[in-house]
């Protein structure tokens, strides 16, 4: 015996698929030799005071966000000759958030460890993703944050020194709109790059900035995510899909948790409750123009629960589809679902005749 579990799985076929996402957290792990261990922090004003300059700046950049800041900011304080990050990454195992940074001056062995442990903890059912410097994942989980010689005013940034900026703008960046030309205000300078090495930084999952004349911006908000299969399409790169995937996973597995399993016979009226409840939370998301409106669709899996019931010795040849559908299945319950979701502007064509 296991404990109860839902698996929501989410492919992506033709079209794009893309829902609300709960968010705003931010962690981060800094080394320092003073205020060791974890922090909570609402405000820059709750920054621990005897961290390093250096560290304390690395927090407040995470602050800025972009049309919103974070709604936190957790710190994990390791002490500054800390031999790697397994203590700070087994307390955010504790924690919930939505993007990780870690030290300014993360190391590639501790990028590497950063993934390893942002896929352990998604297989497991949670939701974490990260920001990383120059880090090809090929994960929709991580983003690889490659840009360099980022100046704001006198001082001059490598990407792991921005990471949590980067982490704080895609956190502060509302559900209906993605991060794409998000502008960082503070940032004078970028290394530059031509458009063509900009695009093809983009196409192999780099998230960069740039320099467009006037101010430094955001290329395109997508993820490492390189490998494209069946379950995962393109739609996988952009981070604004992501977020909304990992979002309607919780929400439903909470809800789910919460109101449904353990508390309900499993037959077929209890098995309706549930498909109506989350088509009611689908209608939200429409209504909220995530979704697009009318297309959302949940209801019994039929052909897994055929397999299902033929699993157990049922001969299923003589029933109808119906009678599939009402079957009783155990403790088991197979729903599928189809939603269409809105994804934000970010290519524009126009053809002007003169």
């Amino acid at each position: 015996m296991k404990l109860p579990n839902i698996n929501i799985a989410f492919s992506t076929q033709a079209a794009s698929a893309i829902a609300r996402s709960e968010k705003g957290i931010v962690a981060l792990i800094v080394k320092d030799a003073k205020a060791n261990g974890g922090h909570i922090l609402t405000s820059t004003t709750q920054i621990p005071s005897d961290l390093g300059a250096e560290n304390q700046a690395y927090i407040e950049r995470a602050f800025i966000g972009y049309v919103n800041p974070p709604k936190k900011v957790i710190v994990y304080v390791l002490k500054d000759d800390a031999a790697n990050l397994t203590e700070a990454l087994n307390y955010f195992a504790t924690q919930a958030f939505d993007y990780l940074a870690g030290p300014r001056d993360i190391t590639a062995a501790e990028c590497t460890a950063v993934v390893a442990w942002i896929k352990e903890q998604r297989a497991l059912g949670f939701i974490p993703k990260a920001v990383l410097p120059n880090t090809a994942a090929d994960s929709e989980a991580i983003i690889n944050f490659t840009s360099s010689g980022i100046t704001n005013g006198t001082n001059t940034y490598t990407a792991a020194e921005y990471c949590s900026r980067i982490a704080g703008l895609i956190a502060g960046t509302p559900m209906t709109i993605s991060c794409t030309y998000a502008a960082l205000p503070e940032v004078t300078n970028v290394d530059r790059l031509p458009k063509s090495e900009m695009d093809d930084a983009i196409d192999d999952g780099k998230f960069i900035i740039f320099f467009d004349g006037e101010k430094v911006k955001v290329g395109r908000g997508i993820s490492s995510l390189q490998t494209i299969t069946a379950d995962k399409g393109e739609a996988f790169k952009k981070i604004k899909i992501v977020e909304a995937i990992d979002m309607i996973r919780k929400d439903i597995k909470e809800t789910a948790e919460d109101n449904y399993i353990g508390k309900y016979s499993n037959s077929y009226d209890n098995k309706c409750l549930l498909i109506s409840a989350i088509s009611g939370y689908f209608n939200g998301l429409e209504d909220d123009g995530i979704l697009e409106r009318g297309t959302s669709v949940v209801g019994i899996d039929i052909e897994a629960q055929e397999t299902y019931l033929q699993s157990i010795g049922k001969d299923t040849t003589a029933l109808t589809e119906q009678e599939i559908k009402t079957a009783a299945t155990a403790d088991k319950v197979f729903l599928q679902s189809t939603i269409n979701i809105l994804d934000a502007v970010e290519d524009i064509s126009l053809n002007i005749t003169i």
